[in-house]
């Protein structure tokens, strides 16, 4: 590692709830691994509505360094990504390292993040290598996850999961994240155009309080997937997926009701009760259906999220309020 690992100052983002008991040594830690890698930075921490001491912790530290903590209190739970969306929306400097609260990822990695960004990529993610997770309940879905997740969207990365990253700010600010896609940030950026690269990170076990994961938050993930993979492959024109299903119904519809007229004026069958009739008016109403949605989709697409810049958070209080 250089003397200088980079010549950026650097926002660190740190979504938490629930960790009053790591957040005390997590300062200090980033405060330390700060100072060795000699660069400018700030901490956004931001609170997801903790019910323990942590916003009190966070006031405190604000009020003892100033200079570098700035927080943000949400008024209740939004989740990981919301935290993490309003962090980045925070950030004012040229690179901003988002990571967990819970001292499962060490602040030191943060300068070799930094210099594989001087290197020239936007993104570079962290690879828990050596993974201090149960193997079955966290590091074998995670496995899985990641080989999935990079086989749909081409991004070859082996731990979606870690949220110790470091993105470029002119890629992050760019890019507008929702539900659990967070973990898809990379996926976005490489979509948007960046170099996204990956390196190992030191990964420790956790010393305090509860894992916030669970398998409601998988199968949110595996929703997520899908809509990372329409995005990806169909954000700006959404006729082409909804008018390709429209059209192969309609084709249904044609020929069902071409087999009924056939059996009506050639065979002299009754169609009242046929079953032909029925899967004709199914399949045709479907796809009419389908191809009204596409070109509804093409009217609206993605409006909500950017045209409108709607947050998808509401903060209670903030260390740099006017």
């Amino acid at each position: 590692m250089s003397d200088n690992p980079a010549n950026y100052a650097v926002s660190v983002v740190v979504p938490i709830y629930n960790e009053a008991d790591s957040l005390p040594r997590l300062y200090a830690e980033l405060t330390e691994a700060m100072a060795v890698a000699k660069v400018s930075y700030e901490m956004i921490l931001v609170d997801d509505g903790s019910t323990d001491d942590t916003p009190s912790l966070l006031r405190d530290l604000g009020k003892a360094d100033p200079t570098h903590v700035r927080y943000i209190i949400f008024r209740r739970n939004f989740g990981q990504t919301a935290a993490m969306a309003a962090g980045f929306d925070a950030a004012r400097h040229d690179v901003i390292v988002p990571m967990d609260a819970d001292l499962q990822n060490d602040p030191v990695d943060i300068s070799r993040l930094l210099d594989k960004i001087n290197e020239g990529y936007d993104v570079v993610s962290g690879w828990r290598e050596e993974r201090k997770d149960s193997f079955f309940s966290r590091r074998l879905p995670s496995i899985v996850a990641n080989r999935l997740i990079s086989s749909i969207t081409g991004v070859r990365l082996h731990d979606y999961g870690c949220t110790l990253k470091a993105y470029r700010r002119e890629v992050a600010t760019h890019m507008n994240f929702y539900g659990e896609l967070h973990r898809f940030l990379p996926v976005l950026a490489s979509w948007a155009g960046a170099k996204v690269a990956e390196i190992p990170v030191n990964h420790r076990a956790r010393e305090f309080g509860v894992s916030k994961y669970g398998m409601g938050r998988t199968l949110r993930v595996v929703l997520d997937l899908i809509t990372i993979k329409f995005l990806l492959s169909y954000s700006t024109k959404p006729m082409q997926v909804f008018g390709k299903w429209g059209l192969g119904a309609l084709a249904m519809g044609f020929t069902s009701g071409l087999v009924t007229l056939i059996q009506k004026l050639i065979y002299g069958q009754d169609v009242t009760d046929n079953a032909w009739l029925f899967v004709c008016m199914f399949f045709s109403l479907g796809g009419l259906q389908l191809i009204c949605m596409g070109l509804l989709g093409e009217i609206n697409v993605r409006t909500y999220y950017e045209s409108q810049k709607k947050p998808i958070y509401t903060v209670r209080e903030r260390s740099d309020e006017e």
